[in-house]
């Protein structure tokens, strides 16, 4: 829990790897995952680097692989259901799979091919068959004969002309010839009219549309055709008829000049469709055959590959040292894993034959670590929910460990349902008992994958809508009444408040708590179920849910102030515990503390019977900022001069947390005793190298910090800047005085939304369910499943995905705006650790 609190203790060390085992080595490092390398070539261009070459070598299999699983989602083969993790293979073995990868490739490419060759000829022959049906009806037609054309407004003079007859055609010389083919229904009256266009009338066109879709060979999908014949005369006119068939992508067939012809033709295509569905039935068994074969080993080698390309990448960040015998590594690691560390690279050393070994060396450093924080299953999504705010500096308090409870919680105050966390806890549940289903981790579904990334955030969810839900004592927009009501009616009637002809004339009776034995004592867990009839109960639940929501939000706030002091301790900053958050602290608490405070104490106080005579704590409050306390009856005594007080505290606390810092901090840099204090410190520390690495790694200041002024031989003192320091100081007290104001406000959206659900439950139990349940016939029975099918699709899409949605970023703000900014720095840059 302290390494996910503030991450871990880092370290840069120093790996000396020899070059025959330096592979092995790093992938060893790479299975534990401990080490983040540092590049110590970074003038060095990528691809002239050592293992530029081994890297294009795993590129090459990456595309390979790529191609087979192409190949084997098209042939619809399931991948073997088991988690692989292999290590990664020896650099002999590494020519062994790119050798069997290109054989499979070249194997799979060339019978893929064939199958596509034999799919396209066993498409021309069915076309050619239906060409050469749809056209018997053609042949009985005379070359005299007028042409069946559509006549188009756009050519008037067509009527006028005449075509020349056979004869005519013959004395010229010119040919009779036939041009046959399909052509996609969509072409053919663009087709017909550039026909006639460029021929002149030299042309018979006759078409047909194919009553079966035929398969585009382009595209693969199915499509409607036309087949055409084309009856021309003379070569010339011939020629054009072909540029014009290859324009628009016509598929031509050779034409039969006789029946008998026809029907040889017809009777061996039958016979070639036949042998070719053969060869194809047989083709594609085979193609299958070799995709299962590569899709035993596929997601092995796609592993091995990666890891291999990885160890590559790292050695080529290696330098070497000065005999090029040994390769010299920069890495930050933990602190703990250090002896692990050590042992990976005897592993290594061990596994490759190496006579020396290869060891590690922790050296000082002033750079910045990397952050890290070790996460599991179950933190892990909550640690996801932080780093999409932004990773923090080194070691600062991570707010993951409380935005385990303190998320979840803030949800379910917005979404207080009994029945709906109730849903939502058993589909994380499920999602939760069958984690390990390798169906559902490794799907494509990017919005089922977040959900189930998130199970246990919605298990934490669900179960916090649970307790909300029993104390808003809300299921489904009904209440429950397990302990049975604090409030009884008889006593209304036994105090002869109430008579008998009451309850008729009048719609609405209000019980009075003052009358004894009306109101026996609060409900044991949660609302009273009364509060479910009462006409007034949108009323009861804005005032206790508005009160509710400042309360949570100030605390919630408050804790964030807090939290900043664990990193001012820690960074060596005390000083900040007095200029910082102790004004801070103030500011919040005298003015909305106390809110909180006066909300508490009209609570407790004013009880059923001087309820009437209860001020307004708005009131109050504004009055409080206005110095006019006499102007209505006050809480308690003394009121007026405790809340003069706590206006001068916080407005005293502004000054000193704007000033106070940059004044020290100048002070500190230019004081006259600043040059003995510096020099005694540099004498304490400068004992040992290890420990004055340690302290400049805890002693992050802002500007120059203790470890730098104490090692003012190795780094030179950056200058003090009052004026940016002051810049800074002032920004950050606008934005917090402000936000204490508005951040409040914000908290608010608990109230809002809590009702808003409360609401939209109402409405949609009052306009579908109590329909189905008002019948109350036979009918009505069977009446009521397709109305519970209704409310239950309604439920599930508008109140368990919409509002929980809606109630998620809410809640997602409230943490990343008004909490983690009270105590969490500036966003750096994430660093992958691998």
């Amino acid at each position: 829990m302290s390494s996910l609190l503030r991450g871990e203790e880092m370290c840069l060390a120093q790996l000396f790897l020899q070059s025959g085992s330096a592979y092995d080595c790093i992938s060893e490092l790479g299975e534990l995952g401990l080490a983040e390398f540092r590049d110590l070539n970074p003038s060095v261009n990528t691809f002239q680097r050592k293992h530029v070459n081994e890297i294009k070598k795993c590129e090459e299999m990456e595309r390979i692989l790529g191609y087979l699983l192409r190949e084997i989602k098209k042939a619809d083969i399931s991948l073997p259901e088991r988690d692989v993790n292999p290590v990664a293979p020896l650099p002999k073995h590494i020519m062994a799979i790119m050798e069997q990868l290109q054989r499979l490739e070249v194997e799979l490419g060339e019978v893929t091919r064939n199958k596509e060759k034999l799919q396209k000829n066993l498409l021309e022959l069915i076309e050619y068959t239906h060409m050469l049906h749809v056209t018997r009806s053609f042949v009985q037609r005379t070359c005299e004969r007028e042409p069946l054309q559509v006549q188009y407004e756009e050519f008037p003079f067509l009527e006028k002309d005449t075509v020349m007859d056979y004869n005519s055609m013959q004395r010229l010389g010119a040919k009779l010839g036939f041009i046959s083919g399909l052509i996609q229904r969509v072409k053919i009256e663009a087709f017909e009219r550039m026909l006639w266009r460029v021929c002149k009338g030299y042309t018979i066109l006759s078409y047909s549309e194919v009553e079966e879709y035929l398969e585009d060979p382009e595209t693969g999908e199915p499509t409607k055709r036309m087949v055409f014949l084309i009856s021309y005369w003379g070569d010339q006119i011939g020629q054009k008829v072909k540029k014009i068939c290859d324009c628009y992508h016509c598929h031509l067939y050779p034409y039969p000049t006789s029946n008998d012809e026809r029907n040889d033709v017809v009777e061996g295509l039958k016979t070639r469709i036949q042998d070719l569905h053969t060869v194809l039935h047989r083709t594609e068994d085979y193609l299958r055959q070799v995709s299962i074969k590569a899709s035993e080993s596929v997601y092995t080698w796609v592993i091995q590959v990666k890891k291999i390309k990885a160890i590559y990448y790292i050695l080529n960040l290696c330098s070497f040292d000065v005999t090029n015998k040994c390769l010299i590594a920069e890495v930050w690691c933990p602190v703990n894993d250090i002896p692990t560390l050590r042992r990976a690279l005897e592993d290594g050393s061990r596994k490759s034959g190496a006579t020396v070994p290869s060891f590690v060396n922790r050296i000082p450093t002033s750079d910045t670590p990397p952050t890290l924080f070790r996460t599991n299953k179950f933190t892990s999504g909550f640690q996801n929910i932080v780093d999409a705010y932004g990773v923090g500096t080194y070691r600062e308090v991570n707010p993951a460990p409380f935005t385990i409870i303190t998320f979840p919680f803030l949800f379910a105050v917005m979404f207080g349902d009994l029945g709906h966390g109730l849903i939502m806890a058993l589909f994380a549940f499920w999602m939760v008992l069958y984690e390990n289903n390798r169906k559902l981790k490794n799907t494509r579904n990017e919005i089922w994958n977040t959900f189930f990334e998130g199970r246990y955030i919605i298990l934490m969810m669900g179960l916090f809508s649970i307790y909300t839900g029993l104390i808003y004592n809300d299921c489904f927009s009904k209440s429950l009444n397990i302990f049975g009501s604090g409030w009884s009616v008889k006593a209304m009637f036994t105090a002869e408040v109430w008579k008998p002809e009451d309850l008729t004339g009048n719609k609405f009776l209000t019980l009075d708590p003052n009358i004894t034995g009306v109101f026996k004592g609060p409900y044991p867990l949660g609302i009273d179920p009364i509060w479910n009839l009462a006409s007034n109960r949108l009323t009861f639940l804005n005032s206790y849910k508005m009160k509710m929501s400042v309360i949570l939000g100030v605390i919630h706030m408050s804790f964030g102030v807090i939290l900043s002091t664990y990193n001012h301790l820690h960074f060596r900053k005390k000083y900040n515990l007095y200029l910082v958050f102790l004004p801070e602290l103030l500011f919040l608490l005298c003015l909305f503390g106390y809110l909180v405070f006066m909300i508490f104490y009209k609570w407790l106080v004013f009880s059923a019977k001087d309820s009437r005579n209860a001020p307004s704590i708005l009131i109050h409050f504004i009055n409080m900022f206005l110095m006019q306390g006499d102007t209505v009856s006050p809480l308690y005594p003394g009121q007026a001069g405790l809340q003069v007080f706590l206006v001068v505290i916080a407005v005293l606390s502004v000054p000193v947390l704007l000033l106070g810092k940059p004044i020290y901090l100048y002070w500190v840099h230019n004081g006259s005793h600043r040059l003995g204090m510096y020099r005694g410190y540099e004498r304490v520390r400068r004992n040992s190298e290890e420990e004055l690495y340690l302290m400049r790694a805890h002693d992050m200041e802002e500007g120059s910090s203790h470890s730098d002024l104490s090692t003012s031989t190795e780094h030179k003192k950056e200058e003090f800047d009052f004026a940016d320091e002051f810049l800074h100081q002032a920004i950050h007290t606008i934005e917090y005085c402000l936000g204490c104001v508005s951040n409040t406000a914000s908290y608010l959206r608990l109230w809002a939304l809590s009702l808003a659900h409360a609401q939209l439950s109402e409405v949609l139990w009052a306009m579908v369910m109590r329909v189905g349940l008002r019948t109350d016939t036979r009918i009505g029975v069977l009446f009521l499943v397709p109305v519970f099918g209704l409310f239950a699709v309604l439920t599930v899409s508008i109140l368990l995905i919409m509002e929980s949605l809606s109630a998620f970023l809410h809640a997602l703000r409230l943490h990343w705006v008004e909490f983690q900014n009270k105590f969490y720095g500036l966003p750096v840059s994430k660093d992958i650790l691998c």
